[in-house]
């Protein structure tokens, strides 16, 4: 796939400012506030805000105690109490309670709540029916966007998905739109947008409004062009086991926020240990991208070049020890450290893997992506649901095989949704129907499919009432048409052919080799034909959505420059780690630079466990 007359990609711009502009503005809120104070802070705030503004600088502007918000009554003593929340009624309605026992209490407080990254009506409303509308000061703090590594930034914003693809929740729209504009007006101006899904397209409209709002002079550009993919666009991607290192460590430890926490099973010790992944550790940059069964032989090699640094100590004069010392002795300790906890995570990784099932598990979902032998698919999976192994892994196994077969067999669809709840409770009756919602889980209909049916209702009736009703049959049908999707883009390389993992061909070693990421490989075809001329039979499988046009003004005086090559891809409902992998190996291979926006990190779990049905 490597391309002869292949350029390098561009540098990637400093995202490091975001942080600043966050920091600055928080400070400057808290200091609205001004004497001691005492800070509640919303659980899921907790990381991000360690990457903005640790404890220390929170005390310089006179925080006094810092308080976890655990909807129960509070023990503080202070006589200012900020809170720093999402605009989430619950939330709102809790601090209402603190206001009002304070006041039947007879204590005289002052409040004062930051909404982030925005404050909604709704939050307000609440305040207003709860009778302290005018005992509180709100107010927003505009932290849309947080860098988690030089080519990785997110909203932090998991409830996203859930919000607007099940509960058809648009509040979040402007977020995203607000967390564009942003880095437009910092990194832009953009030259061209590309967007596939009803959110990009939403989300474009409301950037291009907000962008024309403030319009300013053109500088010179960081970024190029942008594309925007709805997450529900490629569900398959999401929901297959991820063999990447950097996809492992967040599958099995749990990456939060660019921060994971290895326990003593992998530190060797008694203690747990905290550690920020990203390009500053050089171990973990050298192997993030790797597919799994190169990472032993890359950590020993590692080890041999460390042990050699450390030998040539070794005959040294007392000048040139001074110099090894002071020069290289931290930095090798340090990498020394790094690698000890990589091996360790790669042994429990090795641990938990290698096993027959994982094999297994692997083998079916390959099946599955193949089309083959899906009596055998479906007796795994009926054979994981009977022995419990885990609740969200089976319902990940349902949700695949849905899919990639275009919904289930009546018969089939009965007794698997039967044995389910059999073995895990009747309370996911509301899971399975969320499921089936989205188009996950589904049984296939009978006769007539109503994507035929749209087809020819398009062709009958040619004006606006059409459009109606093209767009209810459309939402209505959510169908996945992956076999059709995935011989029109080759994204099932033949199995016949050997794939050497070492040296990959493609983007499907993110999955050893037996599949490439419909996400990005829409990415790497709209590029290619800048645009989406010759994929109008790709899109009408996705069921349409797709756009594509100009950016802001003043974008055209770069369209010749670097920048050109350097580009925002824009995950609206969550990105996995081999989607970012494999998005880092096709822009080495056509000398890109692709920087990733997404609402939050996810993985199959994150994902199924959003659709729970017992989640409030």
């Amino acid at each position: 796939m490597a391309h002869g007359a292949r350029r390098d990609s561009p540098e990637l711009p400093d995202f490091s400012l975001l942080k600043r502009l966050a920091k600055d503005q928080l400070i400057y809120l808290l200091e609205q506030l001004p004497g001691k104070k005492d800070l509640f802070i919303e659980a899921d705030l907790m990381s991000p805000l360690d990457r903005i503004a640790n404890v220390s600088t929170l005390k310089q502007h006179d925080v006094d105690k810092l308080y976890k918000v655990e909807h129960k009554p509070i023990i503080s003593t202070s006589d200012q109490l900020c809170f720093l929340i999402r605009p989430r009624i619950q939330t709102v309605k809790w601090i209402c309670d603190v206001a009002n026992a304070d006041k039947a209490a007879g204590k005289c407080r002052r409040y004062k709540i930051i909404f982030t990254p925005q404050k909604f009506y709704a939050c307000e409303a609440v305040l207003e029916e709860q009778g302290i509308f005018g005992d509180v000061t709100t107010d927003e703090w505009a932290f849309y966007l947080l860098p988690l590594d030089e080519d990785i930034i997110s909203l932090e914003l998991p409830e996203f998905f859930r919000d607007n693809f099940l509960a058809g929740d648009q509040r979040w729209v402007r977020t995203a739109s607000s967390a564009l504009n942003l880095l437009h007006s910092l990194y832009g101006p953009f030259s061209e947008f590309y967007g596939i899904g009803r959110c990009s397209k939403m989300v474009y409209d409301l950037w291009r409004e907000q962008a024309e709002e403030g319009e300013k002079k053109a500088h010179k550009s960081d970024i190029g062009k942008v594309f925007l993919i709805d997450r529900d666009v490629d569900f398959v991607t999401p929901l297959c086991s991820q063999v990447v290192y950097e996809g492992l460590v967040d599958d099995i430890f749990r990456i939060k926020c660019g921060c994971v926490e290895f326990g003593p099973d992998v530190t060797s010790s008694d203690k747990s240990v905290k550690v920020m992944l990203n390009s500053q550790d050089k171990v973990f940059n050298e192997i993030r991208n790797e597919h799994f069964s190169n990472v032993f032989g890359f950590l020993s090699q590692k080890a041999r070049n460390l042990q050699t640094a450390y030998d040539k100590r070794r005959g040294m004069d007392i000048q040139q020890m001074k110099t090894f010392v002071s020069e290289e002795l931290k930095s090798l300790k340090q990498e020394h450290r790094l690698l000890s906890l990589h091996i360790g995570a790669s042994e429990s990784i090795m641990k938990k893997k290698t096993k027959q099932d994982f094999q297994e598990l692997l083998k079916t979902e390959h099946s599955l992506l193949e089309g083959f032998e899906i009596r055998e698919c479906i007796s795994f999976i009926e054979e994981h649901i009977i022995r419990q192994v885990s609740m969200i892994e089976s319902l990940r196994l349902l949700c695949l095989l849905s899919i990639t077969e275009n919904g289930l067999l009546p018969k089939d669809y009965r007794s698997l949704k039967s044995q389910y709840l059999q073995s895990y409770g009747v309370d996911h009756l509301l899971t399975l129907a969320n499921l089936r919602q989205l188009g996950l889980l589904v049984e296939q209909q009978p006769g007539e499919t109503l994507t035929v049916m749209e087809s020819k209702v398009g062709k009958l009736v040619n004006d606006k009432t059409a459009g109606k009703l093209t767009d209810a049959f459309s939402s209505l049908a959510k169908k996945s048409n992956f076999r059709a999707l995935s011989r029109k883009l080759s994204l099932v390389p033949k199995s016949d052919e050997e794939y050497d993992l070492r040296v990959p061909r493609d983007m499907a070693y993110i999955f050893s080799g037996a599949y490439v990421p419909l996400s990005c490989k829409l990415v790497e075809q709209v590029l290619e034909r800048d645009g989406w001329t010759g994929l109008e039979e790709v899109t009408r499988l996705l069921n349409g959505q797709e756009f594509s046009a100009q950016g802001s003004k003043g974008a055209e005086l770069s369209t010749k420059s670097d920048s050109q090559r350097v580009i925002l891809v824009v995950f609206l409902g969550g990105c996995t780690f081999s989607e970012i992998s494999a998005l880092r190996f096709l822009g080495r291979e056509r000398g890109y630079t692709f920087i990733v926006l997404t609402t939050a990190i996810t993985n199959s779990s994150r994902l199924i466990e959003a659709l729970l049905g017992n989640r409030v």
